[in-house]
This record gives structure tokens, C-alpha cells and sequence, in this order.
């Protein structure tokens, strides 16, 4: 079967990764490169091999050349940029979050349903077969009953010019880091929430925000993200008879990743294989693209995280107790 041909709209940091994720996938492979900068296409286009470079975004989606597009624009681009792809006759692998609110990914998943294609949010990270081996762990009730999680993602911005700080392009810490303990509370709940609470530091933006997601199972979640501390990545899973910990659970390691087990006095490390989680998400989407089925994430589970995000930002502003949905 032939290799998806893919296309990238934006020369975003994250867009190499991408990339690198597309060269080492079976089923793949990059052939075009768009900017509104000519100049800034061609460049980024012989610095990865790219055959095609292109001047906006509309001439890749009318070029032809392409069978699939990924979008790593700024936050508030995401749903203009995905609908126009899904128009254009283009399966989308989006990078998260998958728009601005969740009204947006509303939109997107009405043109999902009218062209038939696939669409799709890129969290990587449940790629990963960490994910798998911790899975497998609480469906054995390695941790009995889970009661909740707590999920950190937390970095220091340098640069106040950056999109993450600018309130126009959708920035500010639960977006852009927050959105990814939000993801992690829902695939170990297993259900949606039903109510938000919070609180944040910032002004123009959320600077950092702490946040409580309640799930009907009784599961209780707790999101911090920052975007103006020191870095901190971590996720603990626990239980009534003992702790799951994750030290890295948004890039676990592509030679070999671990995960720390904690039960009645006793401390286990759990190694698991390691991938590009790049690629294994490149891969799955490739074959929806292929085949015409499913992404193993539809993208109804992308709406319900925006719900999730955005009752958390709207109970943060508030300080009010916020239904999601």
C-alpha cells in the first residue's frame, strides 16, 4: 500500500518532532512544508528534506501533493486551519489542544461528519506503551480502587512575547500544558467529568492554575500547570491499596521508560519498552487515512477534553463550582 503522503502547515517548534516521527513510521512520508514566510518554507523544507515548499497554507491544501495535513499553528488558528484542511478533502492530525474552547471543536467534528474524514487531536503521549503497562496495572487492581490522580506540567516562560503568553492566540498555561494532566484524568477515569473547580495566578493569561476535575466513578483529579515556575512533569495515580507514579509522563523515553509502583511499604520500578511516541501516532493515523476507519482517539474525545478545559478555565475566572459538558 502506498506511504501517506503528509503536509505541514506552520514551522512550529513542535512541527520537527512531527517530522522526526514521520521519517521513522512505516506507512509515511513528508512531502510538503508551508509558511507565510516563502523564505522561512524553503529553509525549514531543505533542512529536513522536504521535496515541496510553499508560501501559505492554501497552497499546500490546493497543491495535490499532499494526502494528509498536521497543524501546529498557534491555538486560536486550530479550528479555521482544521475545518479549511477537512473542506480542502484533507484528513487532519491537529496538535492539542484541539482548538480554543470547546465550541470550536464543535465545529470541527460537524465538518468531520460532513466530509467523512478523519480528524484527529495529537496527544502523543498515550502512544507511548508505558500507557499500556499502566493500564494493565489498574484493570489487575494493582492499586485496588482508584480514587485519583494528580497531574503536573509546569515550565518557566522566558519570553512574554511568546504565542503561549498572548491571550489573542489562545495561550496561557492550562491550554498549552495543562490540557495534558486534563487528557490523562479522563483515560484513567474512563468516563467525562461532571464538575470543575479552580483557581490561577495571571493576568492577559492564565499564568498558572490549579484545578479539581469530579468524575461520576468517584475518581477525583487535580491539574496543575504553569507556565511561570521552574519545570515539573509528574503523574500519580492512587488507590486504596497502594500508588502508581509517573516521573516522566508526557515523554517517557524512546529507549526505555519506567514507572514507579507503590504498595503496602513497597517500592517497585516498573520498566517498559520505549518508542517515538511520534511515530507510533503518525503510524495510527496514517492507517485511519489508508483504510478510511477510525483513529484509535476519535475525535469526539478531543471535544470532551476541550469541555473539560473549558469548565476549568471558566471555574478559575469564577470562582465558582462549573458543570462540564
Amino acid at each position: 500500500m502506498a506511504l501517506v503522503r503528509w503536509g505541514i502547515l506552520g514551522t512550529a517548534a513542535i512541527a520537527e518532532s512531527l517530522a522526526e516521527g514521520i521519517r521513522l513510521s512505516s506507512n509515511s512520508h513528508l512531502t510538503a512544508i508551508a509558511s507565510r514566510d516563502a523564505a522561512k518554507a524553503k529553509a525549514w523544507a531543505d533542512r529536513f528534506d522536504v521535496p515541496h515548499a510553499f508560501g501559505s497554507y492554501d497552497e499546500l491544501l490546493r497543491s495535490g501533493v499532499v494526502d494528509a495535513v498536521y497543524i501546529p499553528l498557534p491555538n486560536s488558528l486550530h479550528a479555521e486551519w482544521t475545518i479549511r484542511s477537512l473542506e480542502a478533502g484533507l484528513p487532519v492530525l491537529c496538535e492539542k489542544p484541539l482548538t480554543a474552547n470547546a465550541a470550536e471543536a464543535r465545529e470541527i467534528l460537524r465538518a468531520r461528519d460532513r466530509t467523512g474524514l478523519p480528524v484527529m487531536e495529537a496527544f502523543m503521549y498515550r502512544y507511548h506503551p508505558m500507557y499500556a503497562r499502566v493500564r494493565a496495572c489498574l484493570d489487575e487492581g494493582a492499586i485496588g480502587e482508584v480514587i485519583g490522580i494528580h497531574g503536573v506540567f509546569s515550565f518557566f516562560l522566558d519570553d512574554p512575547s511568546s504565542i503561549v503568553a498572548s491571550p489573542d492566540l489562545a495561550g496561557g498555561a492550562l491550554l498549552d500544558v495543562g490540557c495534558y494532566p486534563v487528557n490523562l484524568s479522563r483515560l484513567v477515569a474512563g468516563c467525562e467529568p461532571v464538575r470543575a473547580s479552580a483557581m490561577m495566578r495571571g493576568g492577559a493569561v492564565d499564568n498558572t492554575l490549579i484545578g479539581m476535575l469530579e468524575f461520576p466513578n468517584g475518581l477525583l483529579a487535580q491539574i496543575e500547570c504553569s507556565i511561570e515556575c521552574f519545570e515539573r512533569v509528574r503523574a500519580e495515580i492512587t488507590g486504596t491499596r497502594g500508588a502508581i507514579v509517573m516521573e516522566s509522563p508526557w515523554n517517557p523515553g524512546n529507549r526505555r521508560a519506567e514507572f514507579i509502583l507503590c504498595r503496602e511499604g513497597a517500592t517497585e520500578r516498573i520498566e517498559t519498552p520505549g518508542a517515538n511516541r511520534f511515530q507510533l501516532e503518525v503510524e495510527d493515523f496514517a492507517n485511519a487515512v489508508r483504510t478510511g476507519t477510525a483513529p484509535r482517539w476519535p475525535i469526539e474525545d478531543a471535544v470532551a477534553n476541550m469541555a473539560a478545559l473549558d469548565a476549568l478555565i471558566t471555574a478559575a475566572r469564577t470562582g465558582t463550582v462549573v458543570a462540564v459538558g
